[in-house]
């Protein structure tokens, strides 16, 4: 059965990101609310754990799976970043941006993309998912919350509980949060001083960090 963690989005239980991140300590996934839409976490070493993630959401080892990281400095550890590329992450940092980069050697290699050693990071803007992540002091594994065969995130947890009543092992209620995905960025070419590519448009704005008029 899964468990439902209710969690006041200002002022977030204690009691109950501890027992969040427990659960996620002894391989569980959970849906938790973002700055974005929902999404499915899992801890960064649990092997099985990532498999089953990705086989909830139907995904190969080529989708970018993402790291969420507590700040700047903790994404930096897991990714190469050069100046050009770190003073757009300051911009967009913290925020509903992912940003693909080259993984450094902190990031397990069945973690990165098979084929170009790349890996997706970001840095959330949500109260609860902050403080989940200094309670478990590394990053979480995460995906954005689509269910098979639809296009939309998912961004509710009566909904997240209706389309997968046995899949999950807690889902985090703190009420609805915004039906964006994030906004990915390819930084892996500033690296060779060309631009930034765009691969999704999500809830960032390309405006607010200096990419594109809007």
């Amino acid at each position: 059965m899964t468990t439902v963690f209710e969690v006041y989005p200002e002022n977030p239980q204690p009691r109950i990101i501890k027992q969040a991140a427990d659960m996620l300590r002894k391989g569980a996934i959970l849906a938790v609310p973002t700055d974005s839409s929902y999404a499915l976490v899992c801890h960064l070493d649990d092997k099985n754990a990532v498999d089953r993630m990705r086989r909830i959401r139907q995904i190969n080892d080529k989708h970018h799976l993402t790291l969420l990281c507590r700040d700047l400095s903790e994404l930096a550890n897991y990714a190469r970043v050069d100046n050009r590329q770190y003073r757009l992450l300051k911009l967009a940092t913290p925020g509903p941006y992912t940003f693909i980069l080259e993984a450094s050697k902190e990031v397990p290699k069945r973690l990165s993309h098979p084929s170009r050693k790349t890996i997706g990071l970001r840095v959330p803007d949500r109260k609860g998912l902050q403080l989940l992540l200094e309670e478990l002091g590394e990053p979480l594994l995460a995906t954005t919350l689509i269910a098979p065969g639809e296009t939309e995130p998912l961004n509710d947890a009566d909904s997240i509980l209706e389309r997968f009543p046995h899949e999950l092992d807690a889902v985090v209620d703190s009420g609805a949060c915004p039906q964006q995905p994030t906004t990915v960025l390819d930084l892996t070419p500033m690296a060779s001083n060309n631009p930034p590519v765009v691969v999704r448009q999500g809830m960032g704005s390309l405006k607010d960090i200096g990419l594109q008029p809007e």
